[in-house]
């Protein structure tokens, strides 16, 4: 096993398997040693990856945000939520099935299942990152708290809500204010509006850099 990382984190998220062996991935090789950064944003799995790190370093600007997946652009948990509403609703009001047939018309078979599933998953990869990657004693009710206050669409209302550095230590993460280091927030977000640049600037998809000053770039050229 080689050195510790620090893992600057930019991205809106994305498909929970995906996610869950990035996490595996990354512990494989450096153990707990991981520290994630965040200057901007890491939604979703970014935020599912942060929280696998022992610290998440955050400033004033900076975001995470709810794990509660999503299937094919649609929230589970707000899947889960109508079909529990559909069947109250049923319950004290046979008139309203027609209507609630409707609605629940537009879900396949098995797709209320999966959601259920992914929202299982999805809090499991959380909870089982809390516990094993994390060097932090967390107890369960501390991790309980984390996992409600990120995966609970009651709590969050919405999966693009912004989570503030201070709502995130409130939950208990380990956050760390880059601003406390002057010289450690010049370096980040050197790195980070250089990179955004080259991205937005130019035709360039992919590129990774090493210590050795060696780089390789990947650029689109359709």
């Amino acid at each position: 096993m080689i050195g510790g990382v620090d893992l600057i984190l930019h991205t809106p998220g994305g498909n929970v398997a995906a996610t869950e062996s990035i996490i595996y991935y990354l512990h494989q090789i450096f153990g707990n040693n991981i520290r994630a950064i965040v200057p901007q944003l890491a939604m979703s799995g970014g935020t599912m990856i942060a929280c696998s790190c022992n610290e998440i370093i955050m400033g004033k600007q900076s975001s995470l945000g709810p794990i509660d997946p999503q299937l094919n652009g649609i929230p589970a948990q707000g899947v889960i939520e109508e079909f529990k509403k559909a069947k109250e609703e049923v319950k004290q009001d046979p008139s309203c099935v027609p209507l609630w047939q409707m609605i629940m018309a537009k879900y396949d078979p098995t797709f209320i299942n999966s959601c259920q599933q992914a929202i299982e998953w999805s809090e499991t990869i959380l909870e089982e990152s809390l516990k094993n990657y994390v060097d932090t004693e967390y107890n369960e009710k501390d991790i309980d708290k984390i996992v409600t206050g990120l995966s609970s669409h009651k709590e969050t209302k919405a999966h693009d809500r912004h989570l503030s550095p201070d709502r995130c230590k409130e939950l208990g993460l380990n956050i760390i204010m880059m601003e406390d280091d002057d010289e450690l927030q010049d370096l980040i977000l050197s790195i980070h509006h250089c990179c955004m640049n080259i991205f937005l600037t130019s035709n360039t998809y992919k590129m990774f850099s090493n210590n050795l000053r060696r780089n390789l770039k990947f650029e689109n050229t359709n």
